[in-house]
C-alpha cells in the first residue's frame, strides 16, 4: 500500500483540480478496501486533505464516513491529515 500511495501523492503534486481527485480516489480506496485492507482513519485522512484541496466530493464522502467512526478514531484521522499538510 505504502507504494501506491506513494505514487499518488507524488502524482497529486502536478495541479490543481486533478490534485484533489487523486486525494479523494485514495479516500475511496481505503474506505472500500479496493485493493488493500480497509482503513477508515487513512480514508478519511485522504479525503479530508481532498476536501481542504476543493473536492467538494470529499467534503460530502469524509461527512458519511465521519458518522460510522468513533471519536478517538475521528481524532487520528484528523492528526494524520494535519501532520500531512504540516510536511507538504
Amino acid at each position: 500500500m505504502a507504494r501506491f500511495e506513494m505514487h499518488n501523492s507524488e502524482m497529486a503534486t502536478m495541479g490543481g483540480e486533478a490534485k484533489a481527485d487523486v486525494f479523494c480516489d485514495m479516500g475511496l480506496m481505503y474506505a472500500t478496501g479496493r485493493g488493500c485492507d480497509q482503513d477508515l482513519v487513512s480514508a478519511h485522512k485522504w479525503l479530508n486533505i481532498a476536501a481542504i484541496k476543493g473536492c467538494e466530493r470529499a467534503a460530502e464522502l469524509r461527512a458519511d464516513l465521519a458518522q460510522s467512526m468513533s471519536k478517538s478514531d475521528l481524532a487520528l484521522a484528523l492528526r494524520a491529515a494535519r501532520e500531512w499538510m504540516t510536511m507538504h
